[in-house]
């Protein structure tokens, strides 16, 4: 059901006024798209005060670009006391104005933002009574494991540092587990019990599991080095190796290999061949199964309010053929404001003959030495998707360290200061293209900065109603107040029954302090009202968008809305924990963010 807004006075005549603003509402005539018969005839009919429901349909808008920085001293601790003329921003090495720059100190933002709500007692009596406001939460941390790449002895580390790093987690975080194969996991949530279930569930889930005594040895790095990039010394090696597994025989020995036996080199080729194009197969499966799977997370992270993380936890991967989708995964992770961190689960890896104990697919290094060379180079080529992952999106790549609880602390902790660079590109091209961006402190002075490497332009020309659409969108799935507009939220609840709530979001608003446009003897204005419903876990529930239209005459301005107006939403709830988020644009752009919340015994 859509709630129905009205108006009135937020004094003491606010009842008043909302009855008279209803019935004036009520008699506004419906227009029909007609020629009107003269200008002065339409001006003097229109009425002052309208309202119609807006479709929420979004679209992306990357016009002005927004970059988060993070300073850092010495000694690794964010610093906040920087200011506009400190930074110096490049957009493809090209200087750009820094037009918007803010501070932000996330954590306890609704906690310091917390007004006290008035409801109704005893059922709907003039009495009122001060209603607590929930903890609600304010940071969203997603761990996503990797299944597909772990193996059974990985996992297992994993599982008990994440399990004591849940420990730390505050009361306003909410995390939630996901795999790379999409099984077990659970979705945002305090509740430490659901997490540790779910941690417990997770084990190794990859397309193919490994044979047991491979013939010959390979690996997606070899693989990809043999089919992909034809390199012939690897192909030497792998073909020598399954020489080796199907006769038993040393094929670097010249006294045991017949002119028979060497003829059949050529088939050895073809078998190690073939079997490179099998691992490439599956390898390359494998690493768009946990990029796609990191891109659907970033879409959870995307609608919900607050800060939020992405914590991958991998012992890499390969992607040789997959840049497109880290491009993707990248420009979501961008675009949505999601900070991926990023670890290791190897620890100190130190790859050498025979492989990983706990890797049943290992190298024989006795029959085809040179393998050792290709098993390093792989083990470091598995990390660089996660390095990559990280420092496009201002994250932490966390590797080489068998810490992994204070590995989970860093790649999963958001910094006490940040700063908010926002810029209009110049004479941007809608292309898609990729964008290198360069943020650098004028005064460095043993300051280290971290920032986001860059952004998509987009394809088309957003008009301003999808601008203003996306900056609606923006601001309702987040928790950063903003007061462009003289605006004021206040939250009530009517309870018709232990289970039937009526929560009513009143939006007021000193109408002589907005701006208005002088025409036809009137003061226009229009106002967008947004309104949105989240649970005690982030997890939105509902929302409404609205769009107020004023042609005030001037007594009107004047006189009757000297207290300004109040607009209300209601929403039909059950009893708990709600954060209420609302936010006003004007047609000018202006934009109020306010959060509210609010607890239903």
């Amino acid at each position: 059901m859509n709630p129905r807004i009205t108006k009135g006075l937020s004094s003491s005549t606010i009842s008043a006024f909302l009855l008279v603003f209803l019935w004036l509402w009520l008699c506004t005539p419906v227009v029909a798209q007609q020629t009107a018969p003269s200008q002065a005839a339409t001006s003097s009919s229109q009425p002052e005060m309208s309202s119609h429901d807006e479709p929420t349909t979004f679209k992306v808008n990357v016009r002005m670009v927004l970059v988060r920085v993070v300073v850092r001293d010495a000694k690794g601790h964010a610093i906040g006391d920087l200011h506009r003329e400190d930074f110096e921003l490049l957009d493809d090495r090209k200087p750009q104005i820094v037009s918007q720059f803010s501070v932000e100190q996330p954590g306890n933002q609704i906690a310091r933002q917390r007004k006290t709500s008035q409801a109704p007692a005893d059922g709907g009596t003039n009495q009122t009574v001060p209603v607590k406001a929930p903890e609600l939460p304010e940071r969203f941390v997603a761990y996503v494991v990797d299944d597909v790449h772990l193996n059974f002895a990985e996992i297992a580390r994993v599982i008990d540092a994440t399990e004591r790093h849940f420990a730390s987690l505050r009361p306003t975080d909410r995390a939630a587990i996901f795999t790379s194969s999409g099984l077990g996991g659970v979705d945002f949530t305090d509740d430490r019990a659901q997490l540790r279930s779910a941690l417990h569930g997770i084990r190794p889930r990859p397309i193919e599991a490994p044979p047991a005594h491979p013939c010959p040895y390979m690996d997606h790095y070899m693989a990809d080095l043999i089919a992909t990039k034809h390199d012939q010394e690897v192909l030497e090696a792998a073909t020598k190796d399954t020489f080796h597994c199907t006769l038993h025989m040393d094929p670097n020995d010249p006294l045991s290999i017949t002119p028979g036996l060497q003829a059949r080199f050529a088939a050895f080729a073809a078998i190690a061949q073939t079997t490179a194009e099998h691992f490439l197969s599956v390898g390359n499966d494998e690493t768009r199964r946990t990029l796609n799977a990191v891109k659907n997370v970033i879409r959870r992270l995307s609608v919900l309010p607050g800060e939020r993380s992405l914590v991958l936890i991998s012992p890499g991967f390969l992607t040789p053929s997959a840049e497109s989708e880290m491009a993707d995964v990248i420009d979501g992770a961008l675009h949505a404001n999601v900070v991926i961190g990023t670890l290791d689960a190897r620890g100190l890896y130190v790859p050498g003959p025979g492989g990983d104990a706990s890797d049943q697919n290992s190298v024989d290094m006795t029959v085809a030495p040179e393998e050792v060379h290709y098993l390093v180079e792989g083990a470091s080529a598995n990390e660089n998707a996660l390095f990559y992952l990280a420092e496009a999106t201002a994250g932490v790549f966390f590797h080489e360290n068998n810490d992994l609880v204070d590995g989970l602390r860093q790649t999963a902790a958001s910094p006490e200061f940040y700063y908010v660079l926002g810029f209009a590109p110049q004479n941007l091209k809608f292309d898609g293209r990729f964008h290198g961006l360069h943020v650098k402190l004028k005064n460095p002075s043993g300051l280290t900065l971290q920032a986001r490497k860059g952004y998509y332009a987009p394809k088309h020309a957003p008009d301003a109603a999808e601008e203003a659409k996306q900056e609606i969108e923006d601001a309702l799935f987040s928790q950063e107040e903003m007061h462009g507009l003289p605006v004021q939220l206040h939250t009530q609840f009517f309870k018709a029954s232990d289970t039937d709530v009526k929560l009513a979001v009143l939006a007021h608003v000193e109408v002589k302090e907005l701006h208005f446009r002088k025409a036809d003897g009137r003061n226009n204005s229009d106002l967008t009202f947004a309104s949105g419903l989240f649970d005690r876990n982030g997890t939105f529930i509902t929302g409404t968008e609205k769009v107020v239209t004023m042609r005030l005459k001037d007594e009107t301005l004047e006189h009757r809305l000297e207290s300004g107006m109040t607009v209300k939403t209601s929403f039909s709830v059950k009893p708990g924990s709600y954060l209420v988020r609302l936010v006003v644009r004007d047609a000018e752009g202006q934009l109020s963010a306010e959060n509210g919340a609010i607890e239903i015994p």
